[in-house]
């Protein structure tokens, strides 16, 4: 009797693909264990075990699979069925979701190219004589195929033999090399706690008469410490004491001194700290979380609509303690890598080493380690902490699913498929494990919200900060006025500089917001008006002082800034607008004397380059930091007592019907980096309309405002969360084919769904890496089948694809688009 294979292979493919397999084989074979497969001519992929049965295909001669790579399944039953409706849900392909789901060490293909792992110690008397082949190959090659190896071992199959040395660490795939950035360890100094009152300190500098650079070096850490109650570098105290790094080693040693290392302390911290069996809630957080359990009691996701700095992270903390009680994991979910770092430290003073990372900063050895750890359910990975990608772990035993700035867009995946929302899978993630699930955020999103009006969520709320600290005071600056009356210093209101200046003077830190990075958006010519351009998308370049280079944000094309204007000559270059880098280089004009740090997506590209800033910005290291909405995030900075927004109206004006709701998230959530301690907070917005009803709203923290006036507005018009949005955008590089389809496309949904069809249009931005794009948008009321809706729009574009003039056009789905 013939035994076949169902496999899910991690390419774009609608069904799944049967192999044949053996008797003995097939009793092996277990769901979510992955096997090497041959497909197309010469192609060999590493594929998912779906579904064992005795059913020939009938299409095709099913070939045999060559090995099985798995003595245990890699990826559990629940998973596959989450996957499953991501899949359903997104309008895309079960393997396009396991491309993006599995580490790629764990998806082996024929042209995978093999490199020797240089940072790794390999000891060859673990290896075994093929595994030696390689090595030794490696060390006189820079990089073997697959197909090499093949030759160089003498065996047809050796996927399994390149996985064993993946995991030992010894080789590395082309594709996975990551930025090699080891993060500085400063070295800092202090008094040793023993030598605190003063009858100790006297003695102490009596012994050190003797010594006197060793006195000297004493008296240099007193000086330094009543300049700045910032930490002191060893470096900064050697330069004042004019001592030798001998000297101040000496008193080291002696345990006069003490040396402490800032990098060290932010992520090695392996001991678990009892405060979490101690935190006291106050009356506010205790009573959101009675209301938080009763959702949970209910069968509810319940949303925790908490004001900037109230303690909601207290809250999930309390929560997390409970379900590790019940012996149960749990995820919390991000949006931004970024706030991950703060949170680690946070989360493993309160549970030390249970506490586990996973986002895509992290090298490929150290996420395939994370998913065997949750896979086995080890002490390790019972807390996951991690971006929307961690969704997608093997979870065992999940009791406790947590979404932190549940609104934020970050949480939606836009390219490559699947484009799935973290926050609606996280539900269905849930739902699948019977775990309970609480989103939660300063500024919930209207969606959300609406669940919880209409009953279908749980609702809590704490809407007092802790510690009983005030709101911040939030002012608008009116720069139309400003620039009037020539009271502006490059793009700082006098009202601004004289904030920063206190704030300064104060010893406290300032966070300024620019939604924008680079230098200027534009640079104009002024005698032509002449704008450089990109040549594959319809975007003006970005003008990048720090490389003196025009870069395109969307496809990477940059230039050398120009010095004459390439249309007429002239050398008039003027820069129009303004972003992060040159709000950098304004305030090294106007304080010549302060530490400015700028965390945009140009410098954050490394590893720790989060953290990096982070903690340097902690540490009090730096005076302001200038920022994109990577600043607005959660993050809880306890000495910034100033955020000034640079200009709020570019968000405002954006063309899109969720502009006013992202405006007033970002502005508050910005807002609330201000005053998280005992003195309020001040927030400066500028602006050129200061009667806008979006930032009055800001000012008085009035979300049920807010609230009321766009749920009015989109019950008008027709738009979510009354609504079902799919977003259809096609793609050609021929403009005029691009219409025709577009055209053709639009009128085969009017015929066949009966809904509202808006389009086809252009995107704001019409053409990108060479590909002309049109959008059609898709309005589904509540009453009407999604799944029918579906399939419908999956039957048209079955006859579109069968358009032989079409073919070359491609069709992105976005459900729920944001």
């Amino acid at each position: 009797m013939d035994y076949f294979l169902d496999v899910v292979l991690p390419i774009p493919l609608e069904k799944l693909f049967t192999y044949k397999i053996s008797q003995a084989e097939a009793d092996f074979i277990q769901e979510g264990m992955r096997v090497a497969v041959p497909f197309g001519k010469s192609k060999i992929y590493t594929a998912l075990a779906y579904r064992v049965h005795q059913n020939a295909p009938e299409a095709y001669q099913p070939k045999e699979i060559y090995q099985i790579l798995d003595e245990q399944p890699v990826v559990t039953q629940i998973q596959l069925k989450h996957w499953g409706w991501v899949a359903k849900y997104y309008m895309c392909t079960l393997g396009e979701v396991i491309r993006s789901a599995l580490p790629s060490a764990f998806m082996l293909e024929s042209e995978t190219l093999i490199l020797p792992n240089k940072n790794s110690d390999v000891d060859e008397r673990e290896l075994t004589d093929d595994e030696f082949l390689v090595f030794e190959a490696l060390q006189h090659q820079t990089a073997l195929k697959i197909s090499e190896v093949s030759d160089i071992v003498d065996k047809k199959n050796v996927m399994k033999l390149i996985n064993t040395l993946v995991h030992k660490g010894v080789i590395l795939q082309k594709e996975e090399l990551y930025e090699q950035y080891k993060p500085k360890l400063v070295r800092y100094v202090k008094l040793s706690e023993q030598y605190e009152d003063e009858k100790q300190l006297a003695e102490l500098l009596n012994e050190l008469a003797r010594a006197p650079k060793q006195s000297q070096v004493v008296l240099s850490l007193f000086q330094l410490k009543a300049k700045s109650i910032k930490p002191i570098p060893i470096s900064e105290l050697e330069k004042e004491s004019g001592g030798s790094r001998a000297v101040i080693k000496a008193l080291i040693d002696k345990n006069i001194l003490e040396e402490y290392h800032i990098r060290k302390d932010r992520v090695q911290f392996e001991e678990r700290s009892e405060e979490s069996k101690h935190i006291t809630l106050n009356e506010y957080q205790e009573k959101a979380l009675e209301d938080i359990n009763k959702g949970f009691d209910e069968e509810k996701p319940v949303l925790l609509h908490g004001v900037t700095s109230s303690g909601k992270t207290e809250v999930y903390v309390k929560l997390i303690q409970k379900c590790l009680e019940n012996g149960q994991q749990a995820l919390y979910l991000l949006p931004e890598i970024a706030l991950t770092s703060q949170l680690i430290n946070r989360l493993r003073h309160y549970f030390g080493h249970q506490v586990s990372v996973y986002h895509s900063k992290y090298s490929i050895h150290e996420r395939v380690e994370v998913w065997n750890n949750v896979l086995k359910n080890t002490e390790k990975a019972q807390i996951v902490l991690g971006a929307r990608s961690s969704l997608f772990l093997p979870f065992t035993n999940l009791g406790l699913v947590v979404v932190d700035e549940e609104h934020e867009s970050s949480f939606k995946q836009f390219d490559p498929a699947p484009r799935y929302h973290a926050r609606d899978a996280a539900v269905v993630l849930a739902a699948l494990h019977k775990a309970k699930i609480v989103l939660g955020s300063a500024t919930p999103s209207i969606e959300s919200m609406y669940n919880a009006r209409i009953k279908k969520y749980g609702y809590a709320s704490i809407l007092k900060r802790f510690g009983d600290v005030l709101m911040p005071d939030i002012n608008l600056v009116d720069i139309k006025e400003a620039i009037r009356k020539r009271r502006m210093k490059g793009h700082f209101s006098e009202i601004l500089i004289k904030a920063i200046t206190e704030a300064l003077d104060e010893g406290e830190q300032i966070i300024l917001f620019q939604n924008r990075r680079g230098f200027a958006p534009v640079v104009e010519c002024t005698t032509c008006g002449h704008v450089a351009q990109c040549p594959n998308c319809d975007v003006s370049l970005t003008y990048h002082q720090h490389r003196n280079q025009l870069r395109c944000h969307y496809c990477g094309y940059h230039m050398a800034l120009q010095q004459a204007c390439l249309a007429c000559g002239s050398p008039t270059l003027d820069n129009k607008g303004f972003g992060t880098e040159q709000i950098q280089q304004e305030l090294g004009r106007l304080f010549p004397n302060v530490s400015v740090g700028r965390m945009d997506l140009d410098t954050t590209r490394g590893k720790y380059a989060y953290e990096k800033i982070i903690s340097s910005f902690e540490n009090q290291e730096m005076d302001i930091l200038v920022g994109t909405q990577m600043v607005t995030k959660g993050l809880d900075f306890r000495n910034v007592s100033l955020v000034g927004i640079m200009s709020a109206d570019s968000m405002l004006n954006f063309p899109d019907f969720r502009a006013h709701e992202r405006s007033f998230q970002m502005l508050t959530q910005v807002a609330g980096r201000a005053g998280r301690t005992k003195k309020r907070g001040k927030v400066l917005i500028q602006t050129y309309n200061p009667y806008h009803q979006i930032l009055q709203q800001v000012t008085t923290n009035n979300y049920d405002g807010m609230f009321k006036e766009q749920f009015y507005e989109r019950e008008q018009f027709k738009y979510p969360p009354l609504v079902r949005l799919i977003k259809i955008t096609l793609k050609d590089k021929d403009f005029n084919k691009l219409n025709e389809a577009a055209e053709w496309m639009a009128g085969s949904l009017r015929n066949v769904l009966g809904v509202q069809i808006l389009g086809p249009e252009y995107p704001p931005v019409a053409r990108i890496r060479r590909d002309y794009l049109k959008n059609i948008m898709i309005k589904i009321p509540q009453k009407q089948s999604l799944a029918q809706t579906k399939n419908s729009i999956k039957r048209i574009e079955k006859s579109f694809n069968a358009i032989s003039k079409y073919k070359s056009v491609r069709l992105v789905y976005n459900v729920d688009h944001i």
